[in-house]
């Protein structure tokens, strides 16, 4: 990597936020893992190398840096360009339903439109008291699970996941935010590690990319697991299992949320006759779908049908 070097002219956390989205857009970097554009992430990077929060008031930006403050800056911006890595794995923090969690290149990234479903409690399927058990299936970092609990707070909750190195990360936020008594992260291959567990709630975002768009993934994707990206030709590995498994863990009154995003038209292609409610989001986002216990048991077969005939 060649170093660019450090203009004299930059001072202020303002003058390094502007130079930042400058040099972002020059690289062609992509934006898709939190931020939407090059002056949002330039502003997070800033702020995280001078040890401010992301929500510092605007009102600082002029404040003057330090050498070694403009050193550390500057170094976290050609880290960028240079390794094109998304700005979670390089401050090791992402933030999602408002709060922070640990993200390392072992888990996706932390950015479903499903933070808007857990921050209005999943109303109006389900009613708080209702919510006694809730599984974040495919759970990477944890977050969304995690999230679940601080909006249920009399819940357990269980994160589920493949990969024995994010089962760790998971572990780490749930220690973290001091749910220990509460969640639990346990090594899965979906539900083969819950035999006889059941539950009110279960959401998963699992892998859904097909192998046309994991071959056309930007640099920056590149960098998360592909365990938790690939779901096969079209996408649909590891949904189809989920709908087929999910009624022997779905409790009566319970909702089962699954994110698919752009495999959606194939499961709807794959189904027809399944009844998915497709969920609108009013932050952008979509290919997130609900089905109540009912519904999830009927569209088993139907899933279960259509994987006999995939074959392996």
């Amino acid at each position: 990597m060649t170093d660019t070097v450090l203009p004299d002219e930059l001072r202020t956390l303002r003058d390094f936020m502007r130079w930042g989205a400058s040099r972002f857009n020059a690289a062609g970097l992509h934006f898709g893992h939190g931020f939407a554009t090059a002056l949002d992430e330039a502003v997070y990077l800033v702020l995280h190398a001078v040890h401010l929060p992301p929500d510092t008031p605007s009102a600082w930006f002029d404040t003057r840096l330090d050498e070694a403050e403009r050193r550390a800056v500057h170094a976290l911006l050609e880290r960028r360009v240079h390794e094109r890595k998304p700005a979670a794995y390089l401050t090791g923090e992402a933030w999602f339903c408002g709060l922070p969690f640990h993200v390392n290149e072992s888990v996706l990234i932390p950015r479903s439109p499903i933070c808007e479903l857990i921050e209005a409690g999943f109303r109006p399927w389900l009613e708080p008291e209702q919510v006694g058990r809730v599984l974040d299936l495919c759970s990477g970092s944890g977050c969304i699970g995690i999230a679940c609990a601080h909006v249920f707070p009399q819940a357990e909750v269980d994160l589920a996941d493949i990969s024995p190195e994010a089962v760790d990360v998971a572990w780490e936020n749930i220690h973290r935010h001091g749910r220990e008594g509460q969640v639990r992260a346990i090594e899965s291959d979906l539900f083969s590690a819950l035999e006889g567990e059941r539950y009110d709630l279960i959401v998963s975002n699992p892998p859904y990319v097909d192998a046309e768009d994991m071959a056309d993934l930007p640099e920056e994707f590149r960098h998360e697991p592909e365990l938790g990206l690939a779901a096969g030709e079209d996408g649909l590995d590891l949904v189809l299992r989920i709908l087929a498994e999910a009624p022997r863990h779905l409790n009566e009154g319970g909702i089962l949320v699954v994110e698919v995003g752009n495999s959606a038209a194939a499961l709807e292609q794959a189904l027809p006759e399944a009844p998915f409610l497709w969920l609108e989001f009013e932050r952008g986002g979509d290919g997130v779908f609900l089905l109540d216990a009912a519904q999830v048991a009927a569209v088993a077969p139907m899933a279960e049908s259509l994987l006999s005939r995939r074959g392996p």
